[in-house]
């Protein structure tokens, strides 16, 4: 069982031991090498990164390595292992804990996100704009219609699988990137970001985000869930004040990538 774990990231950072992760520089068209190998050799998106965030790296790893398993993570985002190690980076699931979970599943992903006072759809509202998410669902109806009564439901939740995360087999890489990049290109066609700001422009990772149930429950795919590990502290109080002053005051957010 061949498992590549590539690791998104933008800067030098420390990153698991284990072959089966590969740091990838996201966005590396045009910067400085980060000692990574860069998400702009072979067939690639890289110079798009302004506009989909870590999804360049997943691109450039759909299309150019070879695998049996593929996983999504972030520098300062994994899948937390089972070991009681005292560091974080410790942590980190290992190949071994990948592999047996995949002896019962096909896809491994992050644990649901629960917003409780949001859906899926109004708490993309408050942050970004929610006709990126209008247009997303009148793509899918006329592209893929038979992911639409999905997608509705899911705008209409209050938990989801975020961040962007995920181990799965080949063949479902393969069924989801085709599906969740044509949307999202045809997105890109039709939306007018020229007004947007840089943080808004990323909105082509956020809408992502919300796409990874869709496939999966039009699938009926099954799955795992794991603990997210967060590589740097949380404030929490920080974001909890973010999320409810763009809720009541329409305050939106920007942080970076």
């Amino acid at each position: 069982m061949n498992v590549s774990m590539v690791v998104a990231a933008h800067k030098q950072y420390e990153m698991p031991k284990g072959a089966v992760y590969i740091p990838v520089h996201a966005g590396a068209e045009g910067k400085k090498s980060i000692g990574f190998i860069g998400d702009n050799t072979g067939d690639n998106i890289s110079s798009l990164n302004p506009l989909f965030c870590e999804l360049t790296v997943l691109y450039w790893a759909w299309k150019n390595l070879d695998y049996d398993y593929l996983g999504l993570v972030h520098y300062r985002r994994y899948f937390k292992g089972n070991n009681k190690a005292k560091s974080k980076i410790s942590s980190i699931i290992t190949e071994s804990e990948i592999k047996s979970l995949l002896q019962n599943t096909d896809i491994i992903l992050p644990k649901k996100r629960y917003y409780y006072i949001e859906t899926i759809y109004s708490h993309y509202a408050h942050t970004f704009s929610a006709k990126d998410l209008d247009i997303t669902g009148q793509i899918i109806a006329k592209k893929y219609p038979e992911y639409k009564d999905a997608f509705d439901r899911v705008m209409r939740r209050r938990s989801g699988h975020m961040f962007n995360m995920f181990v799965m087999k080949k063949e479902y890489v393969d069924s989801y990137c085709s599906f969740l990049f044509d949307v999202l290109f045809e997105l890109k066609n039709r939306l007018d970001i020229s007004n947007y700001t840089d943080f808004q422009k990323r909105l082509f990772g956020r809408v992502s985000e919300r796409l990874t149930d869709v496939w999966i429950e039009t699938n009926n795919l099954k799955y795992v869930e794991v603990p997210v590990l967060n590589m740097e502290k949380v404030n929490w109080f920080k974001k909890g004040f973010s999320f409810l002053s763009a809720k009541f005051f329409n305050k939106k957010y920007e942080k970076s990538f």
